[in-house]
């Protein structure tokens, strides 16, 4: 089971591509536990459940060292969807993405 945290301004932006890459999941026979959260929810979700990375969305990028800062400790690793993954809502590739860095 891998454990993936998108994050995005209020969570509700991603909703969708989580929704994609669930489907995309379950078309691969890839177990995955995949959720959208708000950037204001992440410290306290890092304390309090697992987390194997965290993908940030295009438009919260800025937050990136300071996430990573935060969860370098656990050794979460921090990367930025691409915006042209994130425009198209493509849910196989941010899986990917996600399932490459996740190891």
């Amino acid at each position: 089971m891998k454990y993936i945290t998108l994050v995005c301004n209020a969570g509700m932006s991603t909703s969708l591509l989580v929704k994609n890459m669930k489907k995309s999941a379950t078309e691969q026979g890839i177990e995955a536990d995949i959720i959208a959260i708000p950037d204001s929810e992440l410290e306290s979700r890092a304390e309090n459940f697992k987390i194997d990375v965290v993908l940030l969305g295009p438009q919260v990028r800025y937050l990136k060292n300071k996430i990573a800062k935060l969860l370098e400790p656990k050794g979460v690793p921090v990367e930025t969807i691409p915006p042209a993954d994130y425009g198209t809502m493509n849910g196989k590739n941010v899986l990917s993405l996600a399932l490459k860095l996740a190891k």
